[in-house]
């Protein structure tokens, strides 16, 4: 067996390039099937604080049909912004599964924040009601910013947003990137949006209950991004209990999304509802949750789509690697 192979590495600027939204949506379709109908494996996930601040983080996981292995690793480090940095950071690595050598290492902030995306818009497609015609969004930074994005791109009846944000003041960036697009509106009062809303998404750090349950009324949406580590949740207290659940991973979703304070609540994997494992039904009075952590068969499968992409177009940069 020859020792000599080569390492490809695709950066930031590589995956920007690389990166079409249309191909991740059908990418998340593909991971979520692949996890109902077990073809694709979810491996544990390490979560753990660290004493610099930060949240390190690993998920991993393979697809055996498709020789697929690897993993990535992610977390928030609080303090990058107060360089101008992003506090999330993500490395993905995929990896040979006959001899595990390493073939190819991606930079992970794009892949993480475009599949949440997707995701997101895929359960909006599958769960909210066609004729939904408003949304309400907490948080205005990187991850709500592609929420908001893909829900325009994929709920086209969209036409009215409300937002929020942590300090109470209008976000200008936000409202010149999506002022555009639909009428969007700042609000103060978290109940009073939420309730005027069909739509609620709620992509901040999970420090906590954003709304009161009695502010969601009969037929809302709600896509839930924030929780994704121990002791983190966004939804208030009972909210699940009058709510049909759906998730990512439900095992997951116990241990470190909005599952974990409520873990007896019945829940539906999304891949099952895609795979007519689950025959959906929505009554119009329905209120759906998704509850979204994150599957590493999300990141593996675009980050396959990416070097499959990188090596057509000769993208990339090759490292010598002796094994």
């Amino acid at each position: 067996m020859p020792t000599d192979a080569q390492l490809l590495l695709l950066d930031a600027g590589n995956v920007a390039q690389l990166m079409e939204p249309a191909k991740v949506f059908e990418a998340m379709k593909r991971a979520f099937t692949l996890h109902s109908q077990r073809e694709g494996r979810v491996f544990p996930v390490v979560r753990e604080q660290l004493h610099t601040g930060g949240v390190f983080g690993i998920k991993s996981g393979d697809i055996p049909r498709a020789d697929l292995l690897g993993f990535k690793a992610a977390g928030f480090w609080p303090n990058n912004r107060s360089v101008g940095k992003e506090p999330h950071q993500a490395t993905i690595l995929l990896i040979d599964p006959h001899t595990g050598r390493p073939v190819c290492l991606i930079d992970g902030n794009t892949i993480t924040t475009v599949r949440t995306g997707a995701a997101g818009a895929l359960g909006l497609t599958l769960l909210a009601r066609p004729q939904s015609t408003s949304l309400c969004i907490f948080g205005t930074g990187t991850q709500a910013r592609i929420q908001l994005s893909f829900a325009l791109r994929y709920m086209p009846k969209i036409d009215r947003v409300r937002y929020l944000t942590a300090l109470g003041q209008p976000d200008e960036p936000f409202e010149e990137e999506f002022g555009g697009l639909c009428a969007l509106a700042h609000a103060r009062d978290a109940d009073a949006a939420v309730s005027a809303s069909d739509i609620v998404v709620t992509a901040t750090p999970g420090f906590g209950p954003l709304f009161s349950p009695a502010a969601v009324r009969a037929g809302t949406h709600i896509n839930c991004v924030g929780a994704d580590t121990k002791g983190k949740r966004e939804l208030p207290e009972g909210l699940l209990r009058r709510s049909r659940v759906f998730t990512d991973d439900r095992a997951q979703s116990r241990s470190i999304g909005e599952g974990q304070w409520d873990v007896e609540c019945l829940a539906t994997e999304i891949g099952d509802v895609l795979t007519a494992k689950v025959q959906l039904t929505r009554d119009p009075e329905d209120i759906t949750v998704f509850d979204m952590t994150g599957l590493a068969l999300q990141d593996l499968v675009v980050a396959e789509m990416l070097l499959q992409l990188a090596e057509a177009k000769g993208q990339g940069s090759s490292l010598a690697w002796s094994w």
